[in-house]
């Protein structure tokens, strides 16, 4: 068996390029050739994981199966190339130095002095070779957070600067950088990516393959001068011109060559391109649906990378109904009963979307009874369940104080409560029910319909649940717990069948809803969105 293949991939000039979905393409592109591969991310931030972030400063917190809450890009990773990413496809600086920290107090170290070379640089090469000796894969690729030059990442650049020379042949480097286009000068500038490869041969990384961001196109000239100034073969320059969507991203780095040459370099054979059939029909349909179906994100991040999963199962579910999801974000906050109207009479189906804290509920306490009232298809995922579980307990069930205990400790009608189990856990983080967990679908149930089978499995993130003590009353209302765990009885899904469509999850579906297979929840609430907007 050969030897695992390692790729880096590092940026440079700025943060932002899409380091994601460069790597996301590499690893499509290579797994289209037959190759069994996985994707990882170093992110140079201290905190041990993003779970504790608020999602202005890092977009979303992904979540994989196993339970291990991740940066967003490997939501990229997952979508482009339907792996299953697992809590050793990312590490942070906090992670690492915790590892190394809690080795030092165990006296693994046996009294020597712990210090950044090689203590913490042996850390992060170990959790860079790790998956690929444990699972054998073709190829592991690496992509490293934030900008070369950044203190941050210095570490992770110096344990790839070894891991080149140990490696050899089995390693190489893909440098992302930025070309900017002065319109004073109506020029093209490569001085910035000169300077980001120059930080990088600094620290003792030459770039074997090079990435060029850019809005304008490059030409042959301009490609062939930074081939020149950066030491990289004329072959090994590609630009990564901006497209109407990030899914075109691995077609256009195949028709440059882009895995042909990590081949060559790695002196593997190159064999046939792959043709991406089902790549491209995607991409085909998405391009010919042009009748568009508006849905209403109500949250309270007014930032797109909050919710990048959930709008992106809402266009792949688009696309397979050959239509436009075009997505509107209403502030949650900001939503009362004199402005919903206008805020939400228009839209063709609604998502209450998740969340952690007071802020912005009670807003989506009021869209989930429009949805209800005016029989708006309505999709309400981990506390937006939440939410219209205590709707519906205020305003059909008549308990009007009906509350979460993470709103209000004290309400009367905990209809949203703590286990008994997790009440006395003080650590963050410890009560929260993390990853991928069993449902049970009621037979002759809307979900199961959906599913097409008797049980499932999805990824969860919450720490608050359905009080089953009220589930009698939910039931005999109207509401029906149509999804439960077969092992603990806790309530997954709730929907009302005698409306259009209303379903609430606890779990994100969001996060196994891939390009090549879109989620059926999110299929199917896109289908009703587009049958009610037919018979407005």
């Amino acid at each position: 068996m050969s030897a695992t293949k390692y790729i880096f991939v590092t940026g440079g000039v700025a943060s932002s390029l899409g380091k994601g979905i460069i790597s996301a393409s590499i690893g499509k592109l290579l797994q289209a050739r037959g190759f069994n591969i996985t994707i990882q991310k170093f992110d140079p931030y201290i905190n041990i994981d993003p779970g504790t972030l608020n999602p202005y400063e890092h977009g979303e917190c992904y979540v994989t199966d196993d339970g291990k809450e991740t940066d967003l890009d490997l939501g990229h990773y997952e979508r482009f190339t339907g792996i299953r990413t697992t809590a050793y496809s990312n590490y942070t600086t906090g992670r690492i130095y915790q590892s190394v920290i809690d080795k030092e107090r165990r006296g693994d170290y046996l009294g020597k002095t712990i210090q950044v070379i090689p203590h913490i640089t042996d850390e992060i090469k170990r959790s860079m070779l790790f998956q690929g000796k444990r699972s054998h894969f073709d190829f592991v690729i690496t992509e490293i957070g934030g900008t070369v030059g950044d203190i941050e990442s210095q570490p992770f650049l110096e344990a790839i600067r070894q891991l080149k020379w140990e490696l050899g042949g089995d390693a190489l480097c893909v440098h992302l950088t930025y070309v900017p286009y002065l319109a004073a000068a109506g020029e093209l500038k490569t001085k910035p990516t000169q300077h980001s490869v120059k930080e990088l041969q600094s620290l003792g990384i030459q770039p074997d393959v090079l990435v060029l961001r850019t809005e304008h196109e490059l030409s042959q000239g301009l490609r062939r001068k930074v081939a020149n100034f950066c030491n990289v073969a004329p072959t090994a320059v590609f630009q990564s011109k901006d497209r109407p969507t990030i899914y075109e991203v691995p077609l256009r780095m195949q028709e440059q060559g882009l895995d042909a040459e990590i081949l060559r370099l790695f002196g593997m054979p190159v064999g046939e391109t792959p043709g991406l059939g089902p790549w491209r029909s995607f991409l085909e349909r998405r391009s010919r649906a042009t009748e568009e179906v508006h849905i209403a994100l109500v949250g309270k991040y007014d930032l797109q990378d909050a919710y990048k999963s959930i709008l992106e199962s809402l266009s792949q579910a688009g696309t397979y109904n050959d239509r436009k999801v075009k997505t509107h974000f209403v502030n949650s906050e900001k939503l009362t009963p004199d402005n919903i109207d206008a805020e939400l009479g228009a839209m063709d189906g609604l998502v209450v979307c998740p969340g952690f804290g007071q802020r912005g509920t009670e807003g989506k306490i009021l869209a989930a009874r429009y949805g209800r009232e005016h029989d708006v298809p309505t999709f309400g995922i981990c506390l937006g369940m939440q939410m219209m579980v205590i709707e519906f307990a205020r305003d059909v069930l008549g308990l009007d104080e009906a509350n979460s205990v993470e709103m209000n400790q004290s309400t009367p009608h905990n209809v949203i409560d703590l286990m008994e189990s997790q009440k006395n856990v003080t650590n963050m983080g410890g009560t929260m029910r993390l990853g991928g967990y069993p449902c049970r679908l009621r037979e002759g149930s809307r979900v199961r319909a959906i599913y097409g089978q008797d049980e499932i499995r999805e990824r969860h993130r919450h720490r608050y649940e359905f009080n089953n003590d009220y589930l009698a009353d939910y039931e005999r209302a109207g509401m029906q717990c149509t999804g439960v765990n077969p092992d603990t009885g806790l309530v997954e899904i709730v929907e009302i069948p005698t409306l259009r469509w209303y379903i609430g999850t606890q779990f994100h579906p969001e996060y196994s809803s891939t390009v090549l297979k879109p989620h059926p929840l999110f299929l199917d609430f896109v289908r009703a969105a587009m049958e009610r907007k037919a018979k407005a």
